[in-house]
């Protein structure tokens, strides 16, 4: 199953929460598993509202009296004009969790593995970009807009409600940057907050000027949002749509829509990915073999190196890196770090991608990896290269005997 989240008006936290129970994951679904977090002080409901003439679903994370977290920016968005005339106060940093702890929190749970991996990818990114803007390590930032129990609730209530779907690809739409000013714990700061400005560069999410003024993406959207999606619009066959209607009401509808479908058909998949190149002729290459190492362990798809002439007849080396689009700026840093570059080249390029599904193949020594593409009804067998040569080693045999072995058996085998 594929997802679109439309953020033509807007993303926050409890938007992305909201347009997740409109699509179908059941409130008493997320309840459940939210409590093995260990996180108390809050009810967490939905409701079905109505907002120029759509339906959709609202989510609100209400704390108990007693408890004095801090309320995040998703449930009160809001722009100056707005909070001076409801009374809104800013927002107190005294109560909030740090990075470690909400971390903490998360590996001591019992949830899946994924929802894990996804709900602490999140809250890295808002550490880093937090981090930035204050002049601190994201280890030291404490969460005062985004770390208080309702964005804990909505973050990873989100990771749950995309694992209960089965959302295995996630894609979105460019986000509305508004206008205006918003008051927060800092004081008064202008639109979008100085977080979810650095979370837009840092997961290069595409941007427009948006339908007007006010808070329209909030930190902790902006951070679900580019950590776990690729910003293109897929081909989908439409099952469902999900409505999520923020708190504040505008003259236009203030709501987050989710597409959910497959794929238009059997057609290799295209994606756009980012090319970021430099040469380099005065690295030994034992440097270049760790840099490749370290391009790998950031998200890079792909590192190759290709020789050269430069300059003074100098040999040398292109460095090329294939990656997300997301990830352009980690590894550009990481070029200039790890090697002599100065500078490097980056563009955009298409990439056709064939369908593949990875399957274990049961052979009599044990158990292989084994991506096999599929095209129509035929199936095309790649064995992984170091299960086959542990295979191989562990049982005297050679390592062409495993390979055929696996290449016959797994196309016949379930995934």
């Amino acid at each position: 199953m594929r997802a679109y989240f439309d953020c033509t008006f807007g993303a926050s936290g409890d938007m992305v929460l909201g347009a997740l129970i409109d699509a179908g994951v059941e409130v008493e679904y997320l309840r459940a598993e939210l409590q093995k977090l260990g996180v108390g002080g809050y009810t967490l409901s939905a409701e079905k509202v109505v907002r120029q003439g759509i339906s959709g679903t609202q989510v609100r994370v209400e704390l108990e009296e007693h408890h004095h977290a801090p309320v995040d920016h998703d449930h009160e968005r809001h722009s100056e004009q707005h909070e001076h005339e409801s009374g809104e106060q800013p927002h107190s940093h005294q109560h909030g969790h740090g990075l470690n702890e909400v971390r903490r929190l998360i590996d001591a749970s019992g949830l899946s593995e994924r929802v894990k991996r996804d709900s602490s990818e999140v809250f890295r990114r808002l550490a880093e970009a937090e981090g930035k803007v204050h002049g601190i390590a994201p280890s030291e930032v404490h969460f005062h807009e985004v770390g208080a129990v309702d964005a804990i609730v909505d973050i990873v209530g989100s990771c749950l409600g995309l694992e209960k779907l089965g959302i295995d690809t996630i894609h979105a739409s460019s986000m509305p940057t508004g206008s205006g000013t918003v008051r927060c714990a800092h004081g008064l700061l202008p639109v979008p907050a100085p977080a979810t400005l650095e979370l837009f560069r840092a997961c290069q999410v595409p941007t427009w000027s948006g339908p007007g003024a006010g808070e329209l993406v909030t930190p902790t959207g902006a951070a679900i949002i580019g950590s776990l999606a690729t910003f293109r619009q897929p081909r989908l066959r439409l099952q469902r749509v999900g409505y999520g209607f923020g708190q504040t009401e505008f003259s236009w509808p203030n709501v987050l829509r989710l597409w959910l479908g497959t794929a238009m058909d059997d057609a290799p998949k295209e994606s756009t990915l980012v090319m970021l190149e430099t040469n380099i002729d005065d690295s030994p290459g034992e440097l270049l073999g760790a840099a490749m190492e370290r391009l790998f362990a950031a998200g890079a798809l792909d590192v190759y190196f290709t020789p050269i002439q430069m300059k003074k007849n100098r040999p040398a080396v292109q460095l090329s890196v294939i990656a997300p689009c997301q990830r352009e700026v980690e590894l550009a840093q990481v070029i200039l770090r790890e090697t002599s570059s100065l500078g490097l080249r980056v563009r955009e390029v298409s990439c056709w991608q064939a369908h593949y599904e990875t399957r274990m193949a049961s052979t009599p020594w044990g158990e292989v990896r084994a991506k096999v593409k599929l095209s129509g009804d035929q199936a095309q067998v790649y064995p992984e290269y170091e299960d086959c040569l542990r295979l191989a080693r562990e049982n005297g045999l050679s390592l062409p005997e495993v390979y055929e072995y696996v290449r016959r058996t797994a196309a016949a085998q379930p995934e």
